[in-house]
């Protein structure tokens, strides 16, 4: 394979892991404006091209709070059985479309509760969908596997419910832990409890880190709360100067620490400036395991196709920069190990010799 640079139709068809996704943040506009519509929840617009763009300006704003906060509508329609089936088999069936043979889908159970449902159930409903997503995906001769991370909220006080549910559904499809929102004034310290928990009973998580919040953020995640990989985790070039790293960006590399990086979704809140000069690249080549993720594909208003093809563009990336943080992916999700590398052997890399 020779170090090239690949058009668009070439990377829709390779090979892709995704590992930072979340659920709520993916769904298609269609069905958004259609759910909506049966629950009676009032949308921006109900244009879905309309709706699509609204999300994708709202996201453009650079600031945290407000791209958390276009998630209303898509919550609004994700408190029903009903909802909760049909976006997670078409959140399967979309990662398929795109070209993606693994991926972990994230959210937070204790967000789709207001329709009565009980986080268990919200839990079984989304598996269910998921599961009946990648049937068909597999039928359709372009099959994916799909892992589960559940998600506290850091700002609420649900955390440790959340991590029980983790444990009790690890053998039913949820493969980690995560926690979400707001980084500032939240620490994840806070819920040292709920991590200790996981690590007795040996379930992975990892954490959102070094995005909104600065080193500090990931020496907690790390070191005080032991997560296995790093949401985002941009700002670990902090601890980087002219190349030199410090202990810190040190612990990370060396102990393979994966960094879940999303380009896109970071240029809209202010975590970087440009696709181009965006730290995945650097860090890439200073040998970190840096992973790409789309982190919300309907609010970013993008795909893993797009992701890498951005790179590609703007940051001079070849197929073997997107095989590397292909494997990278697989080499930390949170399937065992013997799936991880038969995805890699048999599936990525004959993918991409090219």
């Amino acid at each position: 394979m020779t170090a090239t640079r690949v058009d668009a139709e070439v990377i829709r068809r390779l090979p892709k892991a995704v590992l930072h996704d979340h659920l709520d943040g993916g769904l298609r506009p269609a069905t958004v404006v259609e759910l909506a519509e049966t629950v009676g929840h009032a949308l921006p617009t109900t244009d879905p091209d309309e709706l699509a763009a609204w999300y994708f300006e709202a996201a453009n704003s650079g600031d945290l709070v407000r791209y958390i906060a276009t998630f209303e509508h898509t919550l609004a329609v994700m408190q029903t059985r009903e909802g909760l089936l049909r976006t997670a088999e078409e959140y399967v069936l979309d990662l398929a479309a795109d070209g993606v043979v693994y991926g972990e889908v994230r959210y937070a159970p204790e967000l789709n509760t207001n329709g009565g449902l009980s986080l268990a159930e919200v839990v079984e409903t989304v598996q269910e969908g998921l599961a009946a997503g990648m049937a068909k995906a597999a039928a359709a001769g372009t099959p994916v596997r799909v892992g589960t991370l559940l998600c506290g909220m850091r700002m609420f006080d649900r955390v440790r419910e959340a991590a029980d549910l983790a444990v009790a559904f690890r053998d039913a499809g949820v493969v980690g832990f995560d926690i979400a929102g707001a980084e500032a004034g939240f620490p994840a310290a806070d819920h040292l409890a709920a991590f200790e928990h996981l690590r007795r009973e040996s379930v992975p998580f990892t954490i959102h880190a070094g995005e909104a919040d600065g080193l500090s953020s990931i020496h907690q995640a790390l070191q005080i709360c032991g997560a296995q990989r790093l949401g985002h985790g941009v700002r670990i070039t902090d601890d980087i100067v002219d190349g030199k790293l410090g202990r810190l960006a040190g612990w990370v590399r060396d102990r393979r620490i994966a960094l879940e990086m999303c380009p896109t979704s970071n240029l809209q809140t202010g975590a970087a400036t440009s696709i181009a000069e965006h730290p995945i690249t650097a860090l890439k080549d200073l040998g970190f395991r840096v992973t790409l993720n789309t982190d919300n594909r309907l609010v970013s208003g993008t795909t893993m196709t797009r992701e890498m093809s951005l790179l590609v563009e703007e940051a001079g990336w070849t197929v073997e920069d997107l095989r590397t943080v292909t494997v990278n992916a697989l080499k930390s999700a949170f399937i065992p190990f013997d799936e991880r590398k038969a995805l890699i052997e048999d599936v990525v890399l004959p993918g991409y010799a090219l």
